[in-house]
């Protein structure tokens, strides 16, 4: 490859990720803007409406849902909704999976589980993975408080496994979660 190449490939790499962040909320700032701007115009005339006032109300409906979320009525159902939509076959298996990414999100305040990086013996080598159970229980066979759930994420984000060991099988890192990710998600290429 070339210099020429070298210094346009080494440009792009560090361009990339930032460019894309951008447009990334840029895009999602437009299509808030755009879904919203809609009812917001049945109420408000068209010469007081102004741009970023669907913006605005993303915000705003993004706060009101938080708030809800905490009442019983709409906890209770929301768990008929989901029991209604996992029922369908495809739909179940697209909700299913982003109900549980959005569930690796800490709303809590309070530290998660994920937050623990482990290493785990692999034949000769050892694996990184993140603690998501301290006391695990397998569905039909009970809680054992000598297991840990452990998952063990593939490289590129291909995928991963959730392993149950006995707590004497893993060994405590001191990398944060951050850090652990940065080494999984690059096979261990980032500098």
């Amino acid at each position: 490859m070339s210099q020429l190449g070298r210094i346009l490939l080494k440009g792009l790499v560090a361009i990339l990720p930032i460019g894309l962040t951008v447009y990334l909320i840029y895009w999602l700032g437009v299509t808030t803007e755009t879904l919203l701007s809609g009812p917001i115009r049945w109420f408000v005339p068209d010469e007081r409406y102004v741009p970023g006032m669907g913006l605005v109300a993303g915000f705003v409906v993004l706060f009101v849902a938080g708030l809800l979320v905490n009442a019983y009525v709409v906890r209770r159902s929301m768990h008929v909704v989901e029991a209604l939509v996992m029922r369908v076959p495809v739909v179940k298996t697209v909700y299913g999976a982003l109900r549980d990414v959005t569930k690796l999100v800490n709303t809590s305040g309070r530290k998660s589980e994920l937050e623990r990086v482990v290493m785990v013996e692999f034949g000769p080598g050892r694996v990184m993975g993140f603690v998501t159970q301290e006391n695990a229980s397998l569905p039909g066979i009970g809680t054992d408080h000598d297991l840990v759930a452990v998952y063990l994420p593939m490289s590129y984000q291909i995928g991963g496994y959730t392993v149950y060991l006995p707590r004497s099988r893993i060994e405590p890192t001191d990398l944060s979660v951050e850090a652990a990710m940065r080494i999984v998600l690059t096979g261990g290429l980032q500098r």
